[in-house]
């Protein structure tokens, strides 16, 4: 593992890959609908981002919001989006995969770790609606997958530090733990401090109004909770070359 901490910036567009890339982050997970803890992005999200930006790009691969114990059919999906993703150069792929009564789904994630390999495999924050954290790791490990990312199962990484930490410990050099969830330029030190992970995953993103100079205010895309129609959140570079910056100081 490298001794300089890593910051992961999960984003789900192109100019936000850009953005992580300028400033200074050595990977991104690319996602859609962040709205919904992020799903597959497009195959042409995911081939343009590739060309734009340098840095490691890495995929979530969940073909829907809400939980993670899925039908024969959307785990047919999944194989097929790893499959196609996987010729296209990417770094690595972020699944998360359980069975109905909490525990990780060993099974179907051992056969996606074996299609996506040589990628790299990211267990993604399903591992937090798990009902054995500790159980959890010990699976995961045991399926041999490189990282973790985790807010100690909590709604976020500043409410889970203390089973983040020992997740940490427990881990060693097994597997990496990277929290994830509400990570700011303003709480990333003392989740440095608290937990003693090595890598940090993070929007860093701010709003980006729209360019639309007609607006029809009454008309709306989405359904309940309303997001905004005219504004997108965009990965801010400014922001992450500040969290890079408290990374290598070690602050």
């Amino acid at each position: 593992m490298s001794d300089t901490p890593i910051l992961e910036i999960c984003i789900d567009s192109v100019a936000s890959a850009i953005a992580a890339e300028l400033g200074g982050a050595a990977r991104v997970e690319l996602c859609q609908n962040l709205f919904e803890g992020g799903t597959t992005p497009s195959l042409g999200t995911v081939y343009h981002a590739l060309q734009r930006v340098g840095i490691k790009v890495n995929v979530i691969i969940r073909p829907r919001g809400g939980d993670f114990l899925y039908s024969d059919d959307e785990f047919a999906v999944i194989q097929h989006d790893i499959v196609a993703l996987k010729e296209m150069g990417i770094n690595g792929v972020v699944i998360g995969l359980l069975n109905a009564d909490g525990t990780i789904d060993t099974r179907r994630s051992r056969q996606l770790i074996e299609l996506a390999r040589p990628l790299e495999v990211t267990y993604h924050r399903a591992f937090d609606v798990t009902a054995d954290p500790f159980r959890s790791l010990d699976d995961l490990m045991r399926l041999g997958v490189e990282r973790l990312l985790t807010s100690g199962q909590e709604p976020s990484v500043l409410e889970g530090v203390e089973l983040i930490a020992e997740l940490v410990k427990r881990a060693g050099d097994d597997i990496i733990i990277m929290p994830g969830a509400g990570i700011t330029e303003k709480n990333l030190p003392r989740i440095m401090r608290e937990t003693g992970a090595r890598e940090y995953h993070l929007t860093g993103s701010a709003p980006v109004l729209s360019k639309m100079e007609f607006r029809n205010e009454r008309c709306f895309m989405g359904k309940a909770l309303y997001p905004p129609e005219f504004s997108l959140k965009v990965t801010d570079a400014d922001k992450i070359r500040n969290c890079v910056q408290l990374l290598t100081s070690g602050e």
